[in-house]
């Protein structure tokens, strides 16, 4: 049978339908390569949420393109699915006649059967994506593509029904669609088996996983679930919260089980109630305020992250300053920013009053240097901390181990760079550590001579 090379773009829900389908490429004996001039069949998996991560698409189906008309290459054929098509649909074929066939959000499930056709010399160029939104494609039988890493993504829902006047989310991936809890667990025990002891639950808002199922169900009962019926999960992350969905049963059910990371990511967004409005958000900044209130109390040592955007249409200086002012009250441990992007057919697109790019950059600035203090005294505080750390890898430099702990999340929150002092340590186990020095987005700490968790 024909190898295939599949390269996903974008963020780690991406990276799950990809491993998705993988897994339901190899069940029709396919087989996968992590080169693509050995494969015949070349798929992309797109992101589409940012016209930058449209064009990081873009070139990355140009460079696959190429095997095709390389001769010395093996390359057949060229998919791309994911956001991307599912907004783009038909121009995607007409721009770029290199491609095969496209895939949308909700026919992942799909790609054995796409392939197969194109083996048999249908012309699949006339067959558009549907209507995004399905959970049919994910595989509790996956294999996560980090490898040797300790962690894995586990996708509890699909979609979002927020609305946010900015996001394509909902014509990208449909409405929340939420996982049975039951199938949750399934997956939750294969990626056990395969070695992995932290469990990162993501989905475009997890925070109202269940809100679509049955009376009752929802984030605080699925974790406590995990924790009672999954046996050896040391960690369970939660990424992606929505701070009017973060409710006291789920702040009690983080509290009271030690698997649960005392860490949330809750992307805010703005803190200036006019512009939450106009983003069609669900929060206030005060109710934003009493909900970090309430899980700092109930968690004294939880890291908060959160991500904010800049520039959005109708931002002004007031507006701003509110904002800033916001993130020095609250002190978030981490804070991302990203200046607003108008993207076709949302509503912020259509709205009037922008602001001129030069000035949403420059408050750009001015709120990544206030974190960057922010962020520095938070870790500073952190020196001479003892805390269990899990060892992820090696540095470059071939001495220093690359560690997380409860306050880490993988790829976006800072390394925690630790020497050794005993030999027989090895990526991925655990060892107790002390913080010994710091700086805004690196920590350095040195292992103890303790027994290891």
């Amino acid at each position: 049978m024909s190898t295939y090379y599949l390269l996903s773009l974008g963020c780690p829900k991406n990276e799950v339908d990809a491993e998705s389908m993988a897994a339901i490429l190899q069940e029709a004996g396919y087989s996968g390569t992590n080169q693509a001039a050995e494969a015949e069949i070349l798929i992309v998996n797109t992101c589409g949420f940012l016209e930058a991560a449209v064009a990081e698409a873009i070139q990355a189906i140009l460079d696959l393109a190429e095997y095709k008309e390389n001769p010395e290459a093996k390359a057949r054929f060229l998919i791309v699915c994911g956001c991307m098509s599912q907004r783009y649909k038909a121009e995607v074929l007409t721009s770029m006649p290199e491609i095969d066939a496209v895939l949308g959000t909700a026919q992942y499930g799909d790609i054995a059967d796409v392939v197969k056709r194109l083996e048999r010399g249908e012309d699949l160029r006339g067959v558009l994506p549907g209507k995004p939104g399905s959970l049919s494609h994910l595989r509790e039988d996956r294999v996560p593509a980090n490898g040797k890493q300790s962690y894995a993504y586990l996708k509890i829902a699909e979609g979002c029904s927020n609305s946010c006047s900015y996001c394509k989310i909902p014509s990208l991936r449909g409405a929340l669609h939420s996982r049975p809890i039951a199938s949750i667990i399934r997956e939750a025990k294969q990626l056990l088996a395969q070695g992995k002891k932290e469990l990162i639950l993501i989905a475009q808002d997890t925070t109202r996983y269940g809100s679509d199922l049955d009376e009752g169900i929802n984030l605080a009962i699925l974790i406590q679930k995990l924790c009672d019926e999954v046996e050896g999960i040391e960690q369970i992350r939660i990424m992606y919260a929505y701070a009017d969905a973060i409710t006291d049963e789920l702040i009690d059910t983080m509290a009271r089980n030690e698997q649960v990371c005392k860490y949330l990511d809750i992307p805010i967004q703005h803190a200036s109630n006019k512009i939450l409005k106009s983003m069609r958000r669900h929060e206030s900044a005060e109710l934003i305020a009493e909900r970090i209130t309430k899980l700092r109390k109930a968690m004294p040592d939880i890291v908060l992250r959160s991500t904010v955007m800049l520039g959005f249409p109708g931002e002004t200086e007031e507006d701003f300053q509110l904002l800033l002012d916001f993130i020095e009250e609250i002190q978030f441990d981490r804070l991302g920013s990203f200046v607003f992007s108008p993207e076709d057919g949302t509503p912020a697109a259509r709205m009037s009053d922008p602001v001129d790019p030069d000035i949403a950059a420059e408050r750009y600035q001015r709120l990544m240097e206030a974190q960057e203090k922010i962020s520095l005294a938070k870790n500073k505080e952190r020196i001479g901390n003892k805390l269990m750390v899990r060892l992820d890898d090696i540095d470059d430099g071939g001495i220093l181990f690359k560690a997380r702990s409860f306050g880490e999340a993988p790829d976006i929150d800072p390394i925690i760079h630790i020497a050794s002092t005993m030999p027989d340590l090895t990526v991925g186990s655990w060892s107790p550590a002390r913080i010994v020095d710091a700086e805004a987005f690196d920590l350095w700490g040195v292992t103890l001579d303790e027994c290891s968790k």
